[in-house]
């Protein structure tokens, strides 16, 4: 199986040492969110586990700890955007702080194991299409030599983010402009010797150099392991999205970056009310087992073929 860390929240920069604790414990809790009281216990040994996916935008809290992943394959998908604390409330400096963590990541683990999303891209008076010409060439700058590709995405509106995103200005962008862009990032991702990918996006961009790309890549797991997956699409994404099946680990309303444009983590109360059932020790993220809460094990097993397989 490949493992979500995460979907749902920002495991390497507010959850390091829980993850961590849970690899040694080998198993996860994770409660179904449409079924509170439906928990799944998630084995996680590396007979089973192939690779582990981290979505975070800062993984600084990992960086010292990665020796205890010797034993599992896994990558980062490291988002790095332009927009300042108007869109991006609680994270550090992206100039003095988030490139060199993403440049000393990429530096111990390897540039194929960290992938650079510029996601979501939105549209406002504040992030206009000049504007992210420049803070995706600003940060490409700095990224050369450090990742092999870069992914991108365009917002897609959810009702759930009205509350957050309210007076940003944030509206609808015209095919135009999205073209113009995204002609723009390729010619830049390209001379910065990075290929460029989209994710779960229905517009066709391949005119531009950019093919449809996925964040569960059972290419590039592939290629890691150096063994034939047998793997299905993920039925529980969007139909646009193209990822190989994974579980997750994760818990709506327990990431602290306070993004405006998150669907995932749409009220700062509830995320406050989860964060304060946060234990270190927890087999469940931010969260107890209660007395009507029923546990079942998850029935789960590698996708690997059994054969080596060999890229050149």
């Amino acid at each position: 199986m490949v493992l979500s860390a995460s979907r749902r929240t920002d495991i390497p920069n507010y959850y390091a040492e829980w993850f961590l604790n849970r690899m040694r414990e080998g198993f996860f809790y994770v409660r179904n969110p449409y079924n509170p009281h439906q928990v799944s216990r998630i084995a996680v040994s590396p007979d089973v586990v192939d690779c582990i996916v981290f979505w975070t935008k800062n993984p600084a809290a990992m960086l010292g700890r990665l020796e205890a992943l010797r034993d599992y394959v896994y990558y980062f998908q490291f988002t790095l955007t332009g927009y300042r604390k108007d869109m991006e409330p609680n994270l550090p400096d992206k100039g003095r702080e988030l490139i060199p963590v993403f440049q000393r990541l990429s530096e111990k683990i390897g540039k194929e194991k960290v992938v650079w999303r510029y996601d979501p891209i939105l549209w406002s008076p504040s992030y206009t299409v000049e504007d992210h010409i420049h803070m995706f060439s600003q940060i490409a700058d700095r990224l050369c030599g450090y990742t092999q590709k870069v992914v991108i995405s365009f917002v897609d509106w959810y009702a759930k983010m009205n509350r957050n995103a309210a007076g940003l200005g944030i509206r609808e962008m015209t095919m135009e402009e999205i073209c113009t862009l995204a002609g723009e990032m390729a010619r830049i991702a390209k001379s910065r010797q990075m290929d460029i990918e989209t994710c779960a996006e229905r517009v066709d961009l391949r005119r531009f150099g950019i093919r449809h790309g996925s964040c569960i890549d059972k290419e590039l797991i592939e290629k890691l392991t150096g063994c034939r997956l047998t793997g299905k699409k993920d039925k529980n994404q969007r139909e646009a999205c193209g990822c190989l099946e994974s579980v997750e680990i994760g818990a709506y309303h327990t990431c602290r970056n306070g993004c405006r444009y998150c669907y995932a983590n749409y009220s700062d109360e509830k995320v406050r009310d989860s964060c304060a059932c946060y234990r270190v020790d927890s087999p469940l993220l931010c969260s107890f087992v209660g007395e009507k809460d029923r546990i079942t094990d998850r029935k789960v097993s590698s996708l690997k073929e059994g054969q080596l397989a060999f890229w050149f």
